[in-house]
Formats: structure tokens, C-alpha cells, sequence
């Protein structure tokens, strides 16, 4: 960016431009207290509601994180990377293993949450496991939290056609080895293809909440979708992530 284009950047964006540059140098480690507002309305010569917003900038990137009380810390969080293709190889799951492995790499990947239910199918998601819209359909429905390191990153809802997945493993909280992709394979309706579809926008107040997401942090939703050999849609799986604890990684063949 020039001279000229940085003079015409609103003052506290300038100041986070310098803030963010200081973090990225080390001059701030993680864990380490930002100067303030009061700090950086002496240092700049601004209002405090321009020293505000110049740390909301970075509260909204991720970069920091605002502590009651206490004051504006750089986040000591390492962000997740979520590599869409590698996690669900029937290699990982097919051998016990659980598709969220793949993102942890070796730190504490947890389900805090886990609530399984029977609900009426609405029409949006009756059309994508091909039952009659409006029909009165059941789907079994698993909505878990999951957390990383202890702090939580991704809610996911699942669902199945209530009458496959009825009586089995998959309507209770701990579906066992390899997760519900192996239990759909042991009921002979294993997944061998997917597909994701990936937007983002502002979480609502409850998923701020579940994830306990700064004011002005947008969420990543991912709906996936998985078939069976016969073409049919087994399980729709929509998940909020908190962007700013991922990267989405997609490796493939040219």
C-alpha cells in the first residue's frame, strides 16, 4: 500500500495497520496485553471511540481477543486446518478412526455437547434426502459441540432418515468406532461420495454464544451431503465454524 493510499485510510485503520504489523513482527507474543484505549489515545491523538474500533478490527480478524476488565490480549490459539478431502477418505473412518482427527493433529479435540433427537424433516432438508416434502417425514438428528483446546470452534447437525438409522448406534451420543460413517457401512449404506457447499456470514446470537464469538467474528457454513453407492443422500451435515479458528485446505489432482 502507498503513502498516499495508507493517508486515506480512515485513522483506525491506520492504527490497526500498525497494531497488526506489531503483532505479526513478535513485538506482541500471544497471551501478551495490547496497549489500551486510553494508551493509544495519547499515542495517536484520537477519540476513544476510534481507539476502540481500531482494536475491534482485530478482535473481528482473530488476531486478539478482548478480556472484561482486563484489556486486549493477542490470541494464543493456533488455527485449525481443516483438510476437506483427507478427513473423509474411507481409510480414516473405514479403520475406526474419527474424521475430526484429521483436524486436531495431536491437540485435545473434544464433543462437549451431544444431544441425538427425532424430529419432523423440514422441506429443505426432506428435498436433499429425496423423502415427500411436507409428508411428516422423521429425521434423527445429532447436534454436538465440539472444542479445541477448550475453546469451542464448530457446532455440527446432522441428519438421517429416521427409519435407516433406527434402533442403531447412531441414535445414541457415542456411535462408536469410525463415528456414524461406519455405522451407516455396517448397515450396508456406507458413504462413498461427497459434497460440500461452503458460504459464511454473521452467526446468530445463540451460535455466538455456543462459541463464544467476539462481537463482529463471522462464522464459515459448511453443508455436506453423503451418498451411498446407489446414488441415495444418507446424512446432511450442517456445520458453523468459527473463522477465525480455521483454515480450510482442499488438495486434489489437476
Amino acid at each position: 500500500m502507498s503513502s498516499r493510499d495508507a493517508g486515506r485510510q480512515p485513522k483506525y485503520q491506520r492504527i490497526a495497520a500498525e497494531l497488526r504489523a506489531a503483532v505479526a513482527a513478535g513485538e506482541y507474543g500471544p497471551g501478551e496485553r495490547l496497549p489500551g484505549e486510553n494508551d493509544l489515545m495519547v499515542a495517536h491523538g484520537v477519540a476513544r471511540m476510534t481507539a476502540r474500533q481500531a482494536l475491534g478490527v482485530l478482535q473481528a480478524e482473530g488476531i486478539v481477543e478482548a478480556r472484561k476488565g482486563a484489556g486486549v490480549f493477542v490470541r494464543d490459539f493456533k488455527p485449525i486446518r481443516r483438510r476437506g478431502i483427507e478427513r473423509l477418505a474411507h481409510a480414516r473412518w473405514g479403520e475406526g478412526r474419527s474424521v475430526w482427527e484429521a483436524d486436531a493433529a495431536g491437540r485435545e479435540l473434544l464433543v462437549d455437547s451431544v444431544e441425538v433427537s427425532e424430529e419432523d424433516a423440514s422441506d429443505a432438508i426432506a428435498g436433499v434426502l429425496d423423502m415427500a416434502e411436507g409428508g411428516g417425514e422423521k429425521v434423527c438428528v445429532r447436534r454436538r459441540r465440539y472444542t479445541l483446546d477448550g475453546k469451542p470452534v464448530l457446532l455440527a447437525t446432522s441428519y438421517l432418515p429416521a427409519d435407516l438409522v433406527s434402533d442403531t448406534p447412531i441414535t445414541q451420543p457415542d456411535t462408536g468406532p469410525g463415528g456414524l460413517y461406519a455405522r451407516l457401512a455396517d448397515l450396508g449404506r456406507k458413504p462413498v461420495r461427497f459434497r460440500e457447499e461452503i458460504r459464511s456470514r454473521m452467526p446468530s446470537a445463540d451460535e455466538a454464544e455456543r462459541l463464544t464469538l467476539p462481537a463482529g467474528v463471522p462464522v464459515v457454513l459448511v453443508a455436506r451431503t453423503a451418498f451411498d453407492a446407489e446414488g441415495a443422500a444418507v446424512e446432511v451435515n450442517e456445520m458453523v465454524l468459527d473463522s477465525s479458528a480455521y483454515v480450510l485446505e482442499y488438495g486434489f489432482e489437476a
